[in-house]
Formats: structure tokens, C-alpha cells, sequence
């Protein structure tokens, strides 16, 4: 495969800088570009004085877990491995999907494990990679979707339709075995046929009806793409897992007014800088969730009571670490804590994430410094544009870069189909219109010294006459289009190929979509490239 640097614009103003800006830098702990950086960090997590979890207890919950769903001998390497205080972690996580969601996924991982064996080179020490699922989210409509190109050229989107409340996390709602058939058929329907279609088919055949919800599935699925790579997986909904994190949800709660204060700084300080917050903190948020009769509610502070926006549940503090001791599993993190819970848990030399994560991630350095941690090094995950053959061959045809697909297609395509008018038919409506005009304004001008009232008549008649002209200039131009109707295709296949629903492809079809073109040992493929770990956007000519 051949690999080709390319800019490509992914939405985060913070998110960007930090990979190009030492001034947006300075809203986090570490400088990307720091040589020094993993060093020190390393060092500040060998300190015995800062805040973790019980390592072995930590581990024992792993290892069940990725018995169950990916178990691969390298996975349990991993896993001893971790039990010394020795051995670090790069980590990074994403919201389950179905399919395993988009491609960025399958990138995020790739970045885990390739930053991982770096760093254990550079550092001379055990380094693993950590895959986190966040099974607590309960936005069920960014988890049940996913996209393919059709051999129609129908960007289709699979979606597993809700039978629920919406309110319950998302590693909790059980997926009815009907529901991953149905899924899985409708995938098989779309995917085009292809010398690999039956073995991804079996694959999802063997290992999804009987995952009971997505998170499951997904875990499933990574395990199966990467578990030989050593990559162990966590699931932040592991009711197992709450029992480790129990003294830090302590400290959330106890400390609750001080974090409080500390996101809500770091939200000011982002702002003086000249950017917007992307997980906005909120005065008097509690900043945890509470898991009540299966449902997933946001606390905020009442006074010295704790209560969800619609009081369906009210604790004191006292009552709240009552509840916290009596069942672990009750709470969950948001958006502003979950880093927390993350560093607490694992020794975290290095964090992977989307620039938009790097965004949001902004807004927790205090919170950091409140529980007596200290935000990791933040690493940009890789991206890719995959270009196969034949859209490479059709944008060489038409002279196309990839940028002018990103900024400029539209104008471009018009532009060549109006080249296509060999007749010169759209400039003669166009002379037309004006010549038509021009003769018509006397006579407007002369009925309207007649009486005034036949110049708006006139000027009523010209602009139906006109309209008409436009009606059979149109008519004209959709019939040059239908007889280059072939070649319009290759235009629209090649901007559905590289930008579906208008978005960076990485962030639209699933990887199932490209093992269904390339087969199963392509993730293999994009292990073998260079890692690039500062953000940058590469294309795969495949």
C-alpha cells in the first residue's frame, strides 16, 4: 500500500491546534512535541504517592472479561504483564457501535497498539495497550448505526431500531437475537459481492446472536481484529469494574464542590483563550450519574441535596455514599469524570484520542489537579483516507486532486459537465435571455407612458418569458447529463468513496465494508504502515 501525507479538515479548532499550536498546548499538562514528555511522565506515575486503584483486583476484572470476549493468548500476555507496578498503558476508548461503528474505531485501535510498542521501546519497561468501551453512555443513537456504499451508489445506512426507553446505558440493553439476524442480513443485502463476503459473513453469524447487547458485540468483534496484537479490552459498564472504582467515586462525591470549581475554571480559562468549551461545564453539576430502576440520571446539586433534574431521586451526601457502599454499579461517570476514573484505574502513560476528544479533554486538567492526578499525554489517533484503484483511476481521469474534491467538487463537476455542451447551448440561453431583454425594455418603457399599469403587466410578461427560456435551458442541461450519465456516476462514486454524507470517510462506513474489498487480513496490512503519532492525515492508495 502505498501511503501519502494529506491535510484534511476534522472540525476541532482546539483540537487542531494542539497538534499544530504550542499556545493551545499550554491548556494541558503535556507539550505533544515534548521529547522530555514520556519521560516524565513515567516517572510521576511511579511515584507511590498518587491516587489508583488495586492493580491485582484491576486485573482479576480484566481477565474475566476478556476471557469471555477476546480471549487470545497475547490478550493474557498482556494481562500478566500489567499485574507488575512496573508495567504502563496507552489507552483509548470509543462508544460501542454496531459493526464496531465507523472506520476512526478501528484507527483509534490501531494508534493504541502502535503507541504502545513505542513507547515500551523508548522507555525500556512494559507498555499495554487498552481498548476502553464506554458501555455507561445511554445515547443509543450514536451506538446503533452504520453506513456502507452500495453497489448502487447509495451511502445506506444499517441501523438496529430501538425497542427501549432510550435511558439505560447501552451495555445494558439486551440486543434479541432477531434483532443482530436481522442486522446482520441487511448488511449481507448491501455489501457487494466479493471474493470475501462469506467468510465476514460467518464471522458476524458466529459471534453476534449470541452477544447480549452492542457493547458485547463490539467488544467481540475489536477482540477478533485485534486481540492478537495484545489489545485488552475494558468495558466502563463492568458492573466488576464499579467495585475497583468505588474509592474514587468516594472522592467524587466527597470532594464533589471542589471538582466542581476546578471544571468550571478550566472552562474559563479555555474561553480567555478564544475557544469554545466542548463538554461544557455547568454550575451546580454534580458531574455523575446515577443508575435508578435500569435508567441513567445526571445529579446536580440542590443545596446539600443531590437530585436529578426531575426529582426522581434525592440523596444527601451522606445518603449517596450509603447508597455508593451498598452497590457500586449505581454510578457512572460523565464526560468530565471519565477521564478521571480512567487514570485512576489504569497507570495511563499516554491517552489516544479524536481532536475532538482532545478538545474536551481541555476542560479536565483541573479536575485533574483536584483528585491529585495529573492529566496523561494526550496522543492525536491516526487517520486515513483509503483510495482503491478504481476511484484513483477516475480522478485521474478528470484531472482531480484530493483537495479538490474536499474544498471544491461541486464547481469542478459542474464545470466539466458544462464542457460536455459541445453545441455551446448553455451560453446561446444565456445570450438569449439578455438579447430578450434588452428589445423588450422599450416596449415596456412606451406601454407604460400609455398608462401605468401596463408597464407591471410588462414586466410580469417578460419575467414568465424569461422563466420559460430558463425552463427548456434547464431541460437542456438534464438532457446533457443523461447522456453522460455513465460518467456523472464516477463522479458521485468518487466523492461517496472518499466524502459519504459529506463527512471524511473515516467517519461514515464501517470497516466491514472495507474487509468486504480487501479481506480479513487487511487490518494486517494497516498494522505494516508507519505509525504517525502527531495528528496527521495520510491516504492509502489501496
Amino acid at each position: 500500500m502505498n501511503v501519502i501525507p494529506q491535510a484534511l479538515r476534522k472540525g476541532s479548532a482546539l483540537g487542531e491546534d494542539y497538534v499544530r499550536d504550542q499556545h493551545a498546548r499550554e491548556l494541558y499538562e503535556y507539550d505533544l512535541e515534548d521529547v522530555q514528555a514520556l519521560q516524565r511522565r513515567a516517572e510521576w506515575l511511579d511515584a507511590p504517592h498518587r491516587p489508583q486503584a488495586d492493580r491485582q483486583a484491576l486485573v482479576e476484572v480484566l481477565g474475566a472479561y476478556n476471557a469471555k470476549y477476546n480471549d487470545h493468548s497475547a490478550v493474557s500476555r498482556s494481562l500478566e504483564k500489567l499485574r507488575s507496578v512496573e508495567t504502563l498503558v496507552v489507552v483509548g476508548g470509543q462508544q460501542s457501535g454496531l459493526f464496531t461503528g465507523s472506520l476512526l474505531v478501528v484507527y483509534k485501535a490501531a494508534t493504541i497498539v502502535h503507541a504502545a510498542r513505542a513507547a515500551s521501546e523508548r522507555l525500556g519497561r512494559e507498555v499495554v495497550p487498552v481498548f476502553w468501551i464506554a458501555g455507561e453512555d445511554h445515547d443509543w443513537d450514536e451506538a446503533d448505526h452504520t453506513y456502507v456504499l452500495t453497489p448502487e451508489l447509495e451511502v445506506r445506512r444499517l441501523r438496529m431500531e430501538a425497542w427501549h426507553d432510550g435511558r439505560s446505558s447501552v451495555s445494558e440493553v439486551a440486543v434479541p437475537t432477531e434483532k443482530w439476524t436481522e442486522a446482520i442480513a441487511e448488511l449481507e443485502q448491501h455489501l457487494a459481492d466479493s471474493a470475501f463476503k462469506s467468510e465476514i459473513l460467518e464471522l458476524l453469524r458466529k459471534e453476534l446472536p449470541h452477544s447480549f447487547s452492542l457493547s458485547e458485540g463490539f467488544a467481540r468483534l475489536i477482540g477478533r481484529l485485534f486481540g492478537h496484537y495484545g489489545l485488552v479490552l475494558v468495558d466502563s459498564a463492568d458492573p466488576e469494574l464499579r467495585r475497583v472504582e468505588s474509592p474514587m467515586f468516594r472522592q467524587l462525591i466527597e470532594q464533589n464542590d471542589e471538582f466542581e470549581a476546578a471544571y468550571l475554571k478550566a472552562a474559563d480559562r479555555i474561553e480567555e483563550a478564544g475557544y469554545e468549551q466542548q463538554a461544557q461545564a455547568v454550575e451546580g453539576a454534580a458531574n455523575l450519574f446515577y443508575i435508578h430502576e435500569g435508567q441513567r440520571l445526571l445529579l446536580y446539586k440542590q443545596g446539600d441535596k443531590f437530585a436529578d433534574r426531575r426529582g426522581t431521586v434525592i440523596f444527601s451526601k451522606e445518603e449517596l455514599l450509603e447508597r455508593l457502599e451498598r452497590c457500586p454499579a449505581c454510578f457512572s461517570n460523565n464526560v468530565l469524570t471519565r477521564p478521571l476514573m480512567q487514570d485512576y484505574l489504569f497507570p495511563v502513560l499516554q491517552a489516544v484520542l479524536g481532536l475532538g476528544e482532545v478538545a474536551y479533554w481541555a476542560g479536565t486538567k483541573d479536575g485533574f489537579e483536584a483528585a491529585g492526578m495529573q492529566m496523561p499525554i494526550l496522543l492525536p489517533r491516526m487517520s486515513f483516507t483509503l483510495l482503491d484503484p478504481t476511484t484513483q483511476k477516475h480522478m485521474e481521469l478528470y484531472n482531480l486532486s484530493f483537495e479538490d474534491v474536499m474544498e471544491r467538487f461541486d464547481s469542478r463537476k459542474e464545470a466539466w459537465l458544462a464542457e460536455q455542451d459541445k453545441l455551446g447551448t448553455d451560453e446561446l440561453f444565456e445570450r438569449t435571455k439578455a438579447d430578450f431583454q434588452q428589445l423588450y425594455a422599450p416596449v415596456i418603457e412606451r406601454i407604460g407612458e400609455l398608462q401605468p399599469g401596463l408597464a407591471a403587466l410588462g414586466e410580469t410578461n417578460r419575467s414568465r418569458i424569461v422563466e420559460q427560456i430558463s425552463f427548456l435551458q434547464e431541460k437542456t442541461r438534464q438532457t446533457i447529463a443523461r447522456q453522460n450519465e455513465a460518467e456523472l456516476r464516477r463522479w458521485d462514486r468518487i466523492y461517496k468513496t472518499l466524502f459519504p454524507l459529506d463527512r471524511p470517510q473515516e467517519r461514515v462506513y464501517t470497516v466491514f465494508y472495507m474487509l468486504n474489498r480487501y479481506g480479513m487480513d487487511w487490518i494486517d496490512s494497516l498494522m505494516k504502515i508507519e505509525p504517525d503519532l502527531k495528528g496527521g492525515h495520510r491516504i492509502i492508495e489501496a
